[in-house]
């Protein structure tokens, strides 16, 4: 049987990982380390397991691809760009306002804000929740009895 049967033939390509996608001037994510959540761009790759990232707010260093992961933003830009080029073409193709609206960087920024919350803050908002979950118990058995009636 051949691949106009529905099968899936040996012979087509598999989807090998990340390196297939370790493209130049695309955004990256730090897994680990003291700047989780950092958004770095990958300037030039240094071999098959470093490249050399840079970002406006850190000094350009190489790092392990294993604790960078692909994100869908990209940039225009000559190939190992100057500080202020790269600054210019990060703002020029807003990438900061991409990365918040995206669902990735969005989950980042709370992470971030609650990790940043002291406990009253905390106390506050589970006092926020318990009132909240009250009216919402409230509307519903109003609901319930309008139905029921």
């Amino acid at each position: 049987m051949g691949c106009n049967d529905g099968e899936i033939s040996n012979r087509e390509p598999r989807n090998r990982g990340a390196h297939d996608y370790m493209v130049i001037f695309r955004f990256k994510i730090l897994k680990s380390g003291k700047d989780y959540g950092r958004l770095v761009v990958i300037v030039d790759v240094l071999d098959q397991n470093r490249a050399l990232v840079d970002a406006p707010d850190m000094i350009r260093t190489q790092m392990n691809f294993k604790r960078l992961s692909l994100t869908d933003i990209k940039i225009e830009i000559n190939w190992v760009p100057r500080k202020k080029n790269l600054i210019e073409a990060m703002e020029k193709a807003d990438v900061k306002n991409k990365w918040e609206n995206n669902s990735w960087g969005r989950k980042l920024i709370v992470q971030k804000r609650r990790a940043s919350l002291n406990d009253f803050d905390r106390f506050k908002i589970m006092l926020t929740k318990i009132k909240k979950s009250g009216l919402v118990k409230q509307e519903l058995s109003k609901l319930k009895k309008e139905n029921a009636s």
